[in-house]
C-alpha cells in the first residue's frame, strides 16, 4: 500500500510538472500562437462559414475609374510596343525584377529565358520581357555606378539596348509599389500582346522549368483552356497585423479577417482570357494593397476566376535537387548563384530516361515520397507530388 502511495504521488507530481510546462510555453508563445494559429481559424471561419464569395469585399473596393487610373497611368521609361507583333506566341513571361539586379536578368537569359533556345529547342515562341520600376535617387544607385559617373538608369539603356527585353516605367521601384508593377504587366500585355495564350509572371530569383512548362502549357493550348489559373494556392490566408513584418497590412488598408484565394507571387501562368478579366477588374479596383499576389487574387475574384493548384509549383522555397524531381518540376523559388547549374542538370536528357519505364518510377516514386514527406517539411512541393 505504501508503495501504491508512492507511485500515485510520483505520477501526480509528474502531471503537474508536465502541465506547467506546456502552460508556461503556451504563455511564453501566446503572442506568436495569437497572430499565426488564431488569426488562421478566424481567416478559415470568416471564409467558409460567412462571406465566401467576398462579395462585400469587391464592392468595397470598387472605385471610379478616374480614380483608378493613378495606379496604372504611368510614362514608359524603357518600352517594346512592337515585341509581339506579327508572331504566334504561346507564353508571354514577365519577370518582376529591381533595376539593381543585374546579374539576375543575364542569368535568366542565358538559361531558361533564353529565346533563342526556346524557340529552336523547344519549337514555340516565348517571349521574356522583366519588368520594373526606376531608381528615383542618387543615394539608391549601386556603388560602381556612383564611382563610374554613369547614371544607372544610363546604364539601363544601354542593358536594353543589347537585349531589348526591359519595360520600364517611372513609378518608384519599391518593395511597396509591387502591385504597380503587377498593373504594369496586366496592361502592357492588354496594349501590345493580347494574342499570346498564356501570361506568366515570376521573380527574378525564381527558375522555370522550360520544357517541363512549353509541354504543359501546348496540351492545354491544344484543348483551348479558359479560365486557367495556376500556381501555389493560398486558400483563406488572414492579413497579417504585426506590424515588424514587411507583409503587414492595416485595419484601415483591408479591415476583413481573410483574403481570397490566390496564388504565390513567386510565378504563376494564366490563359489569355483571364489576363484580359484581370485587366478589366484592375480599372475599377483601389490597388493601395501593395501585397501584389493579394491583389491579383481580388482582382480575379472580382471578375469570378478561381485559382487551380499545381503541386510543381513552388512556393517560397527550392525544390530538391534529384532527377526524380527535375522530371515534373515547374517552377522553383530562391534560385540566383546555382541558376546555371540547376538549369543544365535540370534540362539534361537523361533526367527523363532516369524517371521512365516501371522501375524508375517506382524508384523515383519511393525518393520523392523521401524528399517530399518529412516532417515539417513546407517549403516547397507537397507530400502529395510524390504521388503524381
Amino acid at each position: 500500500m505504501f508503495v501504491n502511495l508512492r507511485r500515485i504521488r510520483k505520477c501526480q507530481y509528474v502531471q503537474l510538472m508536465t502541465t506547467c510546462l506546456v502552460l508556461s510555453v503556451v504563455m511564453i508563445c501566446w503572442e506568436q500562437l495569437d497572430s499565426s494559429i488564431v488569426s488562421h481559424v478566424k481567416s478559415y471561419s470568416y471564409r467558409y462559414l460567412l462571406v465566401n464569395q467576398f462579395t462585400y469585399i469587391n464592392k468595397s473596393l470598387t472605385i471610379p475609374r478616374e480614380q483608378a487610373r493613378r495606379f496604372s497611368n504611368f510614362h514608359y521609361l524603357l518600352n517594346h510596343p512592337d515585341k509581339c507583333a506579327d508572331q504566334d506566341i504561346l507564353l508571354l513571361l514577365f519577370v518582376k525584377t529591381s533595376p539593381q539586379n543585374i546579374e539576375r536578368r543575364n542569368a535568366i537569359r542565358s538559361t531558361w529565358g533564353n529565346e533563342t533556345y526556346i524557340h529552336d529547342a523547344l519549337g514555340v515562341t516565348v517571349k521574356v520581357v522583366f519588368a520594373l520600376g526606376s531608381i528615383e535617387t542618387k543615394k539608391e544607385e549601386p556603388t560602381w555606378s556612383k564611382r563610374s559617373g554613369v547614371g544607372f538608369q544610363e546604364y539601363l539603356i544601354h542593358e536594353d539596348r543589347l537585349h531589348s527585353d526591359l519595360i520600364q516605367q517611372d513609378f518608384l521601384d519599391s518593395f511597396h509599389n509591387l502591385t504597380l508593377k503587377l498593373i504594369l504587366q496586366f496592361h502592357w500585355m492588354h496594349n501590345y500582346c493580347a494574342h499570346a495564350r498564356f501570361l506568366m509572371t515570376a521573380d527574378d530569383d525564381v527558375f522555370v522549368h522550360m520544357p517541363n512548362l512549353v509541354s504543359y502549357l501546348q496540351d492545354l493550348s491544344r484543348r483551348g483552356v479558359e479560365d486557367f489559373w495556376i500556381g501555389r494556392v493560398h486558400r483563406g490566408a488572414p492579413p497579417i497585423r504585426n506590424k515588424s513584418s514587411k507583409y503587414y497590412v492595416s485595419f484601415e488598408m483591408y479591415k476583413w479577417l481573410s483574403y481570397p484565394d490566390y496564388t504565390a507571387g513567386a510565378g504563376y501562368v494564366v490563359s489569355s482570357d483571364v489576363a484580359d478579366k484581370i485587366y478589366h477588374a484592375s480599372l475599377t479596383l483601389n490597388a493601395s494593397l501593395y501585397i501584389d499576389d493579394v491583389f491579383m487574387g481580388l482582382c480575379a475574384n472580382a471578375v469570378g476566376v478561381s485559382p487551380q493548384e499545381h503541386v510543381y509549383f513552388s512556393g517560397e522555397g527550392k525544390a530538391p535537387y534529384h532527377q526524380c524531381i527535375y522530371n515534373q518540376m515547374m517552377t522553383s523559388h530562391g534560385h540566383v548563384e546555382d541558376i546555371h547549374d540547376l538549369w543544365k542538370a535540370a534540362t539534361n536528357p537523361r533526367v527523363k530516361r532516369y524517371a521512365s519505364g516501371p522501375f524508375g518510377k517506382l524508384y523515383c516514386t519511393a525518393v520523392k515520397l523521401a524528399l517530399l514527406c518529412r516532417p515539417y517539411y513546407f517549403n516547397t512541393y507537397p507530400c502529395k507530388a510524390a504521388f503524381l
